[in-house]
């Protein structure tokens, strides 16, 4: 028994596929929307450690002054918007 997708379904496929492949937020808005969140410039701080689960995107954040933060945000690709970031300074209590 031979079953083939309606075309409409075969392309949301691909589309989706496609959509995961390039990524989740991209390094660009996870850079900027840091930037806004710790009130930092652009270059001040470094990502690492950065891991996609899901739609949301977790990272750490090491500034030029030594301060280390946890952070994500929210979206899929480079098309879609990315969430505001949210960062908790780590060490601190």
């Amino acid at each position: 028994m031979n079953y083939r997708l309606p075309r409409r379904a075969t392309l949301a496929m691909i589309s989706v596929a496609a959509l995961l492949s390039t990524g989740f937020a991209s390094t660009r808005a996870i850079e900027q929307n840091t930037a806004h969140a710790l009130g930092l410039d652009k270059g001040s701080f470094t990502i690492s450690n950065r891991r996609n689960d899901g739609v949301r995107t977790r990272y750490t954040v090491k500034t030029n002054t030594g301060k280390r933060y946890s952070c994500y945000v929210t979206g899929l690709g480079a098309s879609f918007t990315v969430s505001d970031a949210m960062c908790t300074e780590l060490g601190k209590k």
